[in-house]
Parts: C-alpha cells; sequence; structure tokens
C-alpha cells in the first residue's frame, strides 16, 4: 500500500456504472422505504448513506456518494467518500486551525524575541508544544478512523448490495 493511502483520514474511491444516474440516484432513494439499518439521504446528485442516531458512536463515519452522468454514453461515475458526521469533521479541522495559528504565533513571538536578545524559552516550548498537539490530533483522528473501519465495511457493503440487487455491475 503506497504510504499516500495509509495518511488518509478520509478514504475515497471512485468507479464506472453501466447504469444512468437517474436510475442510481433513484435506486437508493427506494431503499429508505425498504431498510432500516441505514439513514439514506438525497440531494441532487448525492447520495448520504449513514446509522440511525441510537446506532451512532463518536467516531460512525457516513457515506457520501456523488452519483455523476458520463456525457459520452449512458454510464454513470459514482465518487464515495468515507468521513465522520459533519460536525464532529469541522469540530476536528476548527482544533486544527487553532493549532497551526498558535504554532504561527508562538513561532513569530518566540523569533521576535530571539531576535531581540530577550527571553525565549517558554514561548519555544509553546511552539513545540503545538507540534506535540497536532500528532495528538492526528493519531487520535486515525484511531478513529480504524475504530470506525467495520461501520465504514458495512456501508460500503450496503452500497455494493444495493447496486447489485438490481444487477448492476461497476467497471473498477
Amino acid at each position: 500500500m503506497h504510504l499516500s493511502n495509509e495518511i488518509v483520514l478520509r478514504p475515497r474511491f471512485k468507479f464506472i456504472v453501466d447504469q444512468d444516474n437517474e436510475f442510481l440516484l433513484d435506486l437508493f432513494e427506494k431503499t429508505k422505504s425498504t431498510q432500516s439499518e441505514y439513514i439514506v439521504t438525497r440531494i441532487d446528485d448525492h447520495v448520504f448513506i449513514k446509522f440511525p442516531k441510537q446506532k451512532q458512536q463518536f467516531w460512525s463515519p457516513q457515506l457520501h456518494l456523488e452519483i455523476n452522468k458520463n456525457e459520452n454514453d449512458k454510464s454513470s461515475t459514482i465518487y464515495g467518500l468515507f468521513g465522520p458526521s459533519p460536525t464532529v469533521w469541522t469540530m476536528f479541522m476548527f482544533f486544527h486551525f487553532i493549532v497551526i495559528g498558535l504554532f504561527l504565533g508562538f513561532g513569530v513571538w518566540t523569533y521576535t524575541n530571539w531576535s531581540l536578545d530577550n527571553e525565549y524559552s517558554l514561548q519555544l516550548f509553546t511552539t513545540l508544544f503545538m507540534i506535540v498537539v497536532w500528532c495528538v490530533l492526528y493519531f487520535g483522528g486515525s484511531i478513529g478512523k480504524k475504530s470506525g473501519m467495520d461501520e465504514m465495511h458495512s456501508l460500503h457493503h450496503f452500497m455494493r448490495d444495493t447496486l447489485r440487487s438490481h444487477n448492476i455491475h461497476s467497471e473498477e
């Protein structure tokens, strides 16, 4: 496996299906009433598949599918993205931006004090500590992704089984 695949926090996939995108979108929309294990939401060409609230944990993933019509033929391309709920992802990114801002701010303060020959050990410690906090956030996200791996597989199997239930084959 490539290194870039190991550090991705939000795995993606893409494949082509020999079916019109409206048919596929309607197919996923019909699954709302035929099953209760997942919540399926459709907005335009996007389908969101997630677990009901009572089955969700903090790191429970959701699957976002974008189903686009291919211009040349009657096939469609399905783009999939696994990720945490938008609320968790927003909070996670907010913490990253705060850490980056503090790192830059304390880094400038450290450099300014160093260039003026003032004491800068506290600022340097805080700057280096922000690197540690960023690593903790990164590894926390990785642990969250691993804890939701079974749920990711479950969402992917649901998507695959929904497509196979109508003999829809993909070209991966």
